[in-house]
């Protein structure tokens, strides 16, 4: 291992420095502190000189894998490039330099651009109102299912606690219900992976608050009996909530609101092109049709008569308060830079480049990956592992498994894809190649893909082995999960 690929602590040096503090010229006299406030052991900072300290948080940064640095195929977690002219917009020093307890009356220019958000938002999805509040995608989800429980709740409908989940949600869908205090209900998908409605019209009663979905599903799939589902929904008293971590290949087809959803969230860190990942800010705004407006969250931004904009903080009839202030700004002010720079007639292009993108390179890798359901895909698709060439079976005996394939990307220099999700296949690959990737870009990876192929068939180990130039192999990860380690500890701490 090289030195600088060490713990920051395994570099420390007895006696070393990166700085020296000047003399002290006045002399304080410092209140005495208790004992109980004082440190009895020595702090325990590594002893290192700046340019170690440099050299080894650079190694690190580079060791990092971004989608500015490569392909990032990732299903069900949109990873397309995030436009730098996003990031120049959002540092300017107006922007920057705001605090959010500031008098309305001097942040009108950021509290228009909160207001005409909302707007461009309810209209590229076809909601009625929305709320920028939310911190992230789950966030959003927790909030739209707060204000589905809320629309119940003010009708006098207390007995509506359940909330129908498809099998083949995203794993957020039924941990949000849950900590809204709903309980879930599972509808089952037929063979073709869309929601069996059969199955659902079983499970609906006057207990129903609503169902969560994801249109087009995690398979990449259109559930083409919307219209079916959400009479059958509306017809017991529930409402639809639209997950819109999948919104990307519908951007300027097709919008939630038009389908008869009642709720949903965005996810502006995916949809948008803002940052996503390595746990960043993100962004879930939720939007609402016109009958919900009164349960949105406060603070809500409000334009008044004389063209001003103010901050609404008090509405009784609210689900209630989920944010400190308005939300993430930084984030919204990306979406909003990515939505004017697209502008209506090039927006609509983005869902359908993605949607193109996936289904080439599905159609490319057909013969020797498995695709459990051929139809037309939208955004992302999923193969079920390699295809057994008849003298073993993958993910069994010495088959190479989805996992393999996954560790050999490495060693190409793309990451990974989503695997072993959605839990509807065994060794599912999930991949969305987004609509910013170039076809070069993309027909690297499908000859990547086929060569790793053709390796599993004749050198199984050779995949089993990989990755073979990353400085992370295969770590345990089920013991890093369940045992972590977050704090670095020297011998003579532990003795």
């Amino acid at each position: 291992m090289r030195y600088y690929d060490k713990l920051i602590f395994e570099c420390s040096k007895k006696g070393r420095r990166g700085y020296s503090l000047p003399v002290r010229k006045y002399e304080r006299t410092l209140k005495e502190l208790t004992a109980s406030l004082c440190r009895t052991l020595a702090l325990g900072l590594p002893e290192v000189s700046e340019v170690d300290v440099v050299r080894h948080y650079t190694n690190l940064s580079q060791m990092n894998f971004g989608v500015d640095t490569g392909f990032y195929p990732l299903g069900s977690c949109t990873m397309k490039y995030n436009p730098k002219i996003n990031e120049e917009i959002a540092a300017m020093p107006g922007f920057q330099a705001l605090h959010p307890l500031q008098p309305a009356e001097t942040v009108q220019g950021t509290l228009r651009i909160c207001y005409e958000l909302e707007q461009s938002l309810a209209a590229i999805t076809g909601m009625a109102h929305f709320t920028l509040n939310p911190c992230a995608g789950a966030h959003g989800e927790l909030t739209g299912l707060m204000i589905m429980r809320q629309y119940h709740m003010s009708r006098g409908d207390f007995k509506r606690t359940k909330v129908i989940v498809p099998d083949s949600a995203h794993g957020t869908n039924p941990a949000s219900a849950a900590a809204c205090g709903l309980d879930v209900v599972v509808v089952k998908s037929k063979e073709n992976g869309l929601i069996d409605v059969e199955a659902l019209k079983q499970l609906l009663n006057d207990e129903v608050a609503g169902i969560m979905m994801t249109n087009p599903n995690t398979l990449g799939l259109f559930e083409s009996e919307i219209d079916a589902i959400a009479r059958l929904v509306h017809g017991c008293g529930g409402l639809l909530y639209y997950d819109g971590a999948n919104m990307n290949p519908l951007l300027g087809v097709v919008r939630p609101g038009d389908m008869g959803f009642d709720i949903m969230h965005l996810n502006l860190h995916k949809t948008f092109s803002t940052p996503h990942g390595g746990g960043g800010p993100g962004s879930g705004p939720v939007g609402v049709c016109e009958r919900l407006l009164k349960h949105l969250p406060t603070p809500r931004v409000e334009k008044l008569q004389d063209g001003t904009f103010t901050v609404l903080h008090e509405n009784e009839e609210s689900a209630g308060q989920v944010s400190a202030f308005n939300g993430h700004f930084g984030i919204l002010l990306r979406a909003y830079s990515y939505i004017l720079m697209l502008g209506k007639q090039n927006l609509k292009y983005a869902g359908r480049f993605a949607t193109l993108s996936a289904n080439y390179i599905k159609e490319s890798l057909k013969d020797c990956y498995k695709l459990p359901i051929p139809s037309i895909c939208k955004h992302e698709f999923v193969f079920d592992g390699l295809i057994d060439d008849g003298s073993k079976v993958a993910g069994e005996g010495n088959g190479a498994t989805t996992l393999d394939v996954a560790k050999r990307l490495l060693d190409f220099g793309y990451h990974a894809p989503t695997i072993y999700f959605p839990l509807l296949f065994h060794q599912s690959i999930m991949i969305e190649p987004t609509e910013t990737e170039s076809l070069e870009t993309m027909d690297d990876f499908i000859e990547v893909m086929r060569k790793i192929a053709a390796e599993a068939a004749t050198n199984p180990s050779y995949l089993k082995s990989a990755p073979h130039n990353a400085p992370i192999r295969r770590p345990d990860e089920t013991t890093a999960a369940r045992q972590p380690i977050l704090k670095y500890a020297d011998e003579a701490s532990v003795n």
